[in-house]
């Protein structure tokens, strides 16, 4: 029987009824609860609850369930920790008792951590009895910028969002540093935001080691704050050394010392010289080449056996600067060659490497977030407008290809019947020495030009030098790439000028620009002078390097010189001069004020000799081969020591030793280098020799490094070993070399930076940091570094540095300086006498 239209209209009537009944009754139940909230924040208005409202309302949580509690929407961000769960025994407090209420959106404080939200398909199980939510943390550490280089790369790719890591047994006072920890019952309301927005992170890329980014909004706040300068610190305790490290470290130690005994340092510092009052504002230099008469002083000198010695005059035979001679340098060289050929030695340093880059690797997990947040609270700086220094690039390739073609074409359309040089009894204009090379103008473009390295270079050094050729015409380089030819430079000069303007128009690029003195003839000085005063070459981003091309093996083939005696005094017999007299090369004089560095340059794979304890004489070396690098690095060190001593003691400007050395070729350069210089070009091959890499960390001797020229000749762009160095604390910067061969841009240094940061993943800390660095190791003016990092830079740690010039963070600063401390101590066992300011 089919149920008729009243039957059906009663049914849905009933249950109309019960929908309705049911629902007022929910209504009712929740008035009644909003009454009961209003009348208990009146009774109550701090926001504490009665007891018998505490028991009512853990009740009602404990029949909602900890589930219904246990996950949020997709839309709220996740939490870092957990926090206000009280123990299942319900100790605790009011306070404790308060937080297991009812969620209230509208009193959540601001700064609160995101809460975790599990994946879908999982579910949030807890135990039934409630643990304490300081022990669930969720992983939130950066991690190094170097992945290749790191030991933590198995950690480095775990899933940090599907994670819960149990850290109950983690000290207090590191979540306290990471702010996952509990705030002081006295903190403040300043310190309490501060913590809360210290803990709003987002999540980094896969890869992205330093991929920590701050909340925008607190970022925004952050700019407006000073930098925060707490950061997790790592506390490694000295290590007792065994019996054998004792005998290891006092080798080390021994080496360290040799260094100290050889390496110029000038008597009054820098900074004590000369005061600055104001370095926001150095005075530019608006007479760069002023000469006034300063008269002669009554020094005489005299080469011997290879070293200039200086006399107070002629009558007198007291040498005033005394130099180690030439057997007690090779004695030293090879003690030194001694110590880091033993296999205790290797092992220890080898060890001592690896933790300082692991040392490093967790500074990072714990403090890169830390380290952006100090550089976004720098106002106006970023790595842009920081001063980089290009602190190995040589002169006759400091332009791009594509500049060289323009200059190159301009010329040829604007001066063709320019006589420029002579060739085989004829003059030759512009234009007929292209007419003679069949190109005309409109032929030219930057593959004809072939100027730029390519495969065929690699590990063909003579390749490499033919590519300075233009259309692989030597007399195009002799016409628009030298100095000493029939228009005695003048093209070279003008262009020099436009890369002048180029960095000038950068403003915060600088350069040290290397140019060849080759010592066949004592006047070559004076050309170089002359070329630079009457083509007016100044600018205040630029100083001068001479680099000595080491090519007696070829002067003595062709008969320009019979020993290497001979270059010594074509060299050094002129520097002298203008010493001690100004007035007898003046131009030379303004030069040299110029000039910050002595070079030595050439293919160090070419096969060598190891020197003995007793060499020969430079008058006495009269063979046909060359003479080992450490010969040449010895006699150059010698001369410029005494030299330096004389410019010193007349108030003069010095010159650093500073070589090309490590680039390929034996290990004996870079221990003839860690006794005589400052700083040296290159160096990769510090990588083969740990004793050696750990001795020019501890003694934070710079590298100029350049990987893009290394990828081009000796060594692929992948293992290079920069990053490893940079992590493991060397005072390593980055520099061109050859921009004409090597760059694409008209910034080739920010190309160079820019290629480090992709491939190494270098933070925007870690630029500034290597930036940095570059102005240390450069020869530029005291005046120049304190306005360009910080009055304060000579001083060790974070008190020489100043993030709002350098953007670089006090965190890292002091990272680096405490950890080589510690090295220092380790190796010293306890005993290292360290100076409060760094060594010049």
């Amino acid at each position: 029987m089919e149920p008729n239209i009243y039957q059906l209209a009663l049914a849905a009537l009933f249950g109309a009824s019960f929908v309705a009944v049911s629902g007022f009754f929910m209504h009712f139940k929740a008035l009644n609860l909003v009454l009961e909230r209003g009348r208990e924040k009146k009774d109550n208005p701090e926001g504490g609850d009665s007891p018998q409202h505490q028991t009512r309302r853990r009740s009602q949580v404990r029949r909602k369930g900890i589930d219904h509690y246990g996950r949020s929407p997709a839309s709220l961000p996740d939490a870092t920790p957990f926090t206000g769960v009280t123990d299942a025994g319900g100790s605790g407090g009011g306070d404790a008792g308060q937080n297991n209420g009812h969620v209230y959106v509208d009193e959540i404080p601001p700064g609160l951590p995101r809460l975790h939200t599990p994946a879908e398909g999982r579910s949030s199980v807890l135990g039934t009895s409630i643990r304490k939510t300081g022990s669930f943390v969720r992983p939130i550490s950066p991690k190094s910028p170097v992945a290749s280089a790191s030991a933590f790369e198995s950690v480095e790719e775990s899933d940090d969002d599907d994670n819960m890591t149990d850290s109950a047994g983690l000290d207090a006072s590191y979540l306290q540093a990471n702010g996952d920890g509990d705030l002081p019952a006295d903190a403040t309301e300043e310190q309490i935001s501060m913590a809360a927005s210290s803990m709003i992170r987002s999540h980094s890329v896969s890869g992205d080691l330093h991929g920590v980014q701050p909340d925008p909004i607190a970022a925004d706040i952050l700019r407006k704050e000073p930098e925060q300068e707490t950061f997790v610190r790592l506390n490694v305790p000295l290590e007792v050394p065994t019996s054998d490290e004792v005998e290891a470290y006092k080798c080390l130690q021994e080496c360290l010392e040799l260094r100290k005994r050889y390496v110029f340092q000038e008597t009054v510092a820098p900074w004590e010289k000369e005061v600055i009052s104001d370095p926001s504002t150095p005075k530019p230099n608006l007479e760069p080449f002023a000469h006034y008469p300063q008269g002669k002083s009554e020094h005489h000198f005299e080469m011997q056996d290879g070293v200039v010695h200086v006399f107070p005059n002629k009558d007198v035979k007291e040498d005033l600067f005394p130099v180690a001679d030439a057997t007690t340098f090779f004695t030293d060289l090879h003690h030194v060659l001694k110590v880091i050929a033993a296999g205790n030695i290797r092992t220890l340093c080898h060890r001592r490497l690896v933790l300082l880059e692991q040392k490093f690797n967790l500074h990072l997990m714990l403090n890169a977030d830390k380290e952006f947040l100090a550089q976004k609270s720098a106002p106006h700086r970023d790595f842009y407008n920081v001063r980089k220094v290009d602190t190995h690039v040589h002169h006759s390739a400091c332009m791009n290809q594509k500049h060289l073609l323009r200059f190159i074409k301009s010329k040829l359309r604007k001066e063709p019947d320019e006589v420029v040089i002579f060739r085989d009894g004829t003059y030759l204009t512009l234009k007929e020495v292209f007419e003679s090379l069949d190109l005309t103008g409109y032929d030219l473009n930057v593959d004809l030009l072939d100027v730029h390295a390519d495969k065929s270079t690699f590990h063909r050094f003579d390749k490499f030098n033919l590519k300075y050729n233009p259309c692989g015409q030597s007399r195009l380089r002799e016409i628009f790439l030298k100095q000493d030819n029939l228009i005695q430079g003048r093209f070279l000069g003008e262009i020099t000028k436009q890369v002048f303007s180029d960095l000038e128009a950068s403003k915060y690029q600088m350069a040290e620009y290397r140019i060849s003195i080759y010592g066949r003839k004592m006047s070559e000085w004076d050309q170089l002078a002359s070329w630079i005063v009457n083509n007016d070459l100044y600018s205040e981003n630029v100083v001068w390097l001479i680099q000595l091309p080491r090519l007696y093996n070829i002067y003595k083939d062709m008969g320009i010189v019979t020993s290497f005696q001979n270059i010594l005094d074509n060299i050094f017999i002129p520097l002298f001069e203008a010493t001690v007299d100004p007035d007898s090369h003046p131009q030379l004089h303004v030069f040299l004020k110029q000039v910050v560095g002595f070079d030595l340059v050439d293919d160090e794979s070419k096969p060598e000799r190891r020197p003995t304890k007793h060499m020969p004489t430079p008058a006495q070396w009269t063979n046909a081969f060359n003479p080992a690098f450490s010969y040449y690095v010895y006699y150059c060190y010698a001369n410029m020591y005494v030299l330096n001593k004389l410019r010193e003691s007349k108030g003069m400007t010095t010159i650093t030793l500073r070589p090309h050395s490590g680039e390929a070729g034996d290990i004996d350069h870079l221990a003839a280098t860690f006794l005589t210089c400052h700083s040296i070009a290159h160096g990769i091959n510090l990588r083969k020799s740990p004793v050696l890499q750990y001795l020019y960390y501890l003694a934070q001797i710079g590298l100029a490094m350049s990987p893009l020229s290394n990828n081009s000749l000796f060594l692929d762009y992948h293992r290079n070993p920069f990053p490893v160095f940079f992590l493991r604390g060397l005072n390593v910067s980055l520099s061109t070399d050859d921009p004409l061969q090597i760059h694409l841009t008209k910034e080739p240094l920010v190309e160079e930076y820019s290629i480090a940061a992709s491939v190494w993943k270098l933070s925007s800390c870690d630029l500034c940091e290597i930036a940095r660095n570059s102005v240390y190791q450069s020869g530029f003016s005291h005046a120049l570094k304190s306005h360009w990092i910080g009055k304060d830079y000579y001083k060790r740690g974070p008190d020489g540095n100043d993030i709002h010039k350098t953007n670089v963070p006090h965190i890292r600063v002091e990272f680096r300086d405490t950890i080589w401390k510690e090295e220092m101590q380790q190796v010293y066992l306890g005993k290292a006498k360290i100076s409060d300011e760094v060594v010049p």
